[in-house]
């Protein structure tokens, strides 16, 4: 159809954009003074931006539109390359061209259905990746940029196992839990979906170029921003919306009083989404946001059976084969790094260097593995070490 852009695909690159459908849509969020409320204002009245675009000038000029829409909408009428407006919109399909960017817009039936519901809906979305996980089933995973190692363990965690469920893990590229959030889908070779606060020629923080390279190869990347859009401020309350309107629900995992994670939170109690907190220490300044989402309502979270238990048993996800228990090993599913910890533990305390050394941990890696064994149940912490509970 129209709607898939030729320019994006690279299928037929001499396609005139001027008669395509998706360059309408393009026009309309680059028309001048146009804001999201106007927007909205727009599609209601003219279902498709043809529909506006096609208008005469004397007819444009009754509608009440703001007064640099007009001569944008006829130059673009023209064809008039030297005017501003027409020459970003072409722009802009150039280089979602060469970058191999699709672009989805209102119109395209690929558009994500419960996006399309919320307020203030992109009317454009560019991606990279697997354009079809937009249709899965979604679970947004946000909290701190500076999250503790202990945060970041439990958001990697929490990820891989939601993976684990058939839930796509959403999140937003950032430092802290987000960053981890996506390497723990991927850790488990599942793909994971990224929303980004700026063009996707310039991901940020740059950090993490590396890491979105990863999700392009098993995922997908979003935003509602052209090229050549750099990161702003202002992008990321607005990304927000968009990560949790694409998920049936959001994790909160760590989260300051005035972290971007509680507005990710509450725009996901307007749009009727699920939102889930994980507890922390009473002295931590970054579980206080968890701690203050519990209190005005959000579901407080030990494990992902918590999450799932919420959003029904539609999301149980496949069932793993039945076997019989191993008494030599833990009773809970861990991975084999855990299971190595969990043999070289004995009732008596251990230090983490005698650990270390027992099974060729990292420090790091040594850490991640207690906690996550002490979150089973499995291991306790003591004077001089840890030990085994079961």
């Amino acid at each position: 159809m129209v709607t898939e852009l030729h320019c994006s695909t690279g299928r037929d690159s001499g396609a005139d954009p001027f008669s395509q459908e998706i360059s309408g849509w393009l026009l309309l969020t680059c028309l001048p003074g146009v804001g999201p409320k106007t927007r909205t204002e727009l599609i209601q009245r003219w279902p498709t931006p043809s529909d506006l675009i096609n208008r005469n000038p004397a007819s444009l000029a009754a509608c009440g539109l703001p007064s640099k829409v007009v001569p944008a909408i006829v130059a673009w009428q023209r064809r008039d390359l030297g005017h501003p407006v027409v020459s970003k919109v072409l722009w802009i399909i150039e280089q979602c061209r060469q970058q191999a960017i699709q672009i989805l817009v209102w119109s395209d039936p690929r558009y994500p259905e419960p996006l399309r519901h919320i307020h203030d809906a992109p009317l454009v979305l560019y991606t990279q990746g697997d354009v079809s996980l937009l249709t899965r089933e979604q679970i947004a995973v946000v909290g701190s940029r500076d999250a503790t190692p202990t945060g970041l363990a439990l958001a990697r965690r929490f990820a891989a196992e939601l993976s684990e469920h058939d839930l796509l893990v959403t999140s937003g590229l950032a430092l802290g839990v987000d960053g981890a959030a996506h390497a723990g889908a991927l850790d488990v070779e599942a793909p994971t979906l990224a929303v980004i606060g700026s063009g996707l020629d310039g991901i940020y923080p740059s950090r993490h170029r590396p890491l979105a390279q990863r999700i392009l190869r098993h995922g997908l990347l979003v935003s509602e921003y052209p090229p050549g859009t750099p990161a702003r401020p202002a992008h990321f309350p607005q990304r927000n919306r968009i990560i949790s309107g694409l998920a049936r629900g959001v994790l909160v995992v760590e989260a300051g009083l005035k972290s971007g994670s509680l507005i990710t939170a509450r725009l996901a109690l307007e749009q009727g989404r699920e939102v889930f907190a994980v507890p922390g220490s009473v002295q931590s300044p970054v579980s206080r946001g968890c701690h203050h989402l519990i209190k005005q309502g959000a579901s407080l979270v030990e494990t992902v059976e918590d999450i799932l238990l919420e959003l029904g048993a539609s999301w149980q996800g496949p069932t793993p084969a039945s076997a019989e228990p191993d008494p030599a090993q833990p009773s809970t599913a861990l991975a084999e790094r855990e299971i190595a910890v969990f043999r070289a533990l004995g009732y008596d305390p251990q230090s983490t260097d005698a650990l270390s050394v027992a099974t060729g941990l990292s420090a790091d890696q040594l850490m991640q593995s207690l906690l996550l064994l002490e979150l089973q149940g499995l291991v306790t912490p003591v004077p001089g070490g840890y030990q085994r509970l079961a």
